[in-house]
């Protein structure tokens, strides 16, 4: 290291490089931790398609709007929310009797104000 440092100037920019180095070398080798194991991450990716067909003069702010709200309406971002973190069956069952019961005061609701409508 001694005669590496008398040929570079400055020692943070050396490490950098070097920093550098190592993991451009890591990276392209495949580097997998010790004992052949590899980090298993959740997938999020998605295999919805959601598209919006835009007008000729139509705002990009309506056709914006009206894309969010597909995106919503598929239900994938919810999905994706659930799945950031680890949620054991006893945790999912009890979001899904959650989820139940809203959506049934939501339908409950909306009945009455259809009723009060006419």
């Amino acid at each position: 290291l001694g005669p590496l440092l008398s040929v570079h100037t400055s020692l943070p920019s050396f490490l950098l490089a070097l920093l550098i180095a190592v993991m451009s070398a890591t990276f392209s080798t495949g580097f997998t931790p010790a004992f052949g194991t590899k980090l298993m991450r959740p997938s999020t990716e998605l295999s919805v398609k959601v598209k919006v067909a835009v007008g000729d003069g139509e705002p990009i702010e309506s056709a914006l709007r009206r894309f969010k709200r597909e995106v919503n309406k598929s239900g994938h971002l919810m999905e994706l929310r659930h799945k950031r973190y680890f949620e054991n069956s006893q945790e999912r069952i009890k979001r899904k009797v959650k989820e139940g019961r809203m959506r049934k005061k939501f339908e409950r609701m909306q009945k009455r104000r259809m009723a009060n409508r006419t």
